[in-house]
């Protein structure tokens, strides 16, 4: 299985974990074990996604691309520690010392990850829009999901998991873009093997 491929394969699962997070947070998926240990790879699988689409717009995309790809990748890196720390690390500890970490040091790391995940994502968007390759309402609806979903703790969660999932519907959208092009070029190798022939 090609690159783009594995991309798009990661863009579908994204786009489901983070359609499942939503729905556990808004009371619509029940909170189980299972739910709770899938909830941080929504980020993992959104950053395999966005490299299999950095790798089909850099030609068009330039140094905008790949400073939007940088940034965004480190801000889903870093969504995906944050989101293990509160899933596997801070239901381990009392309430005093996960305040405690949160008014400290934790807390301005995770402000620091929203951040950076933010300009990443728009900046990001902003690239692969124009490079015509990726559908524009896809691209869109993945930024406009990721604002919310970067702020997490500074909109109302109705408008975090609404974000969540225009997320997911722009990251499947690009997915299927990636698949397409994945498709494409597989059927193009052959061809070109028996003209070289």
């Amino acid at each position: 299985m090609g690159v783009q491929r594995v991309a798009a394969v990661a863009g579908f699962g994204c786009a489901v974990l983070l359609v499942v997070n939503a729905g556990r947070r808004g009371g619509l998926v029940p909170e189980t074990a299972f739910t709770h240990a899938i909830a941080p790879f929504a980020a993992l699988t959104g950053l395999l996604a966005i490299t299999g689409i950095y790798l089909l717009i850099r030609e068009r995309a330039g140094v905008l691309g790949l400073v939007g790809y940088v940034l965004n990748s480190a801000g889903l890196a870093g969504a995906f520690a944050v989101e293990y720390t509160l899933h596997f690390v801070f239901p381990y500890l009392g309430s005093g010392t996960v305040r405690g970490l949160l008014a400290g040091g934790t807390g301005r790391a995770f402000l620091v990850t929203s951040v950076v995940l933010l300009v990443g994502v728009l900046t990001f968007a902003v690239a692969a829009g124009r490079s015509g390759v990726m559908p524009v309402v896809g691209v869109v609806l993945y930024a406009v999901g990721m604002v919310p979903g970067s702020l997490r703790n500074l909109v109302p969660e109705p408008v975090y998991l609404g974000g969540l999932v225009a997320a997911g519907v722009g990251v499947a959208w690009m997915a299927v873009r990636l698949w397409a092009a994945a498709k494409a070029e597989a059927e193009k190798a052959p061809v070109m093997a028996v003209g070289q022939g």
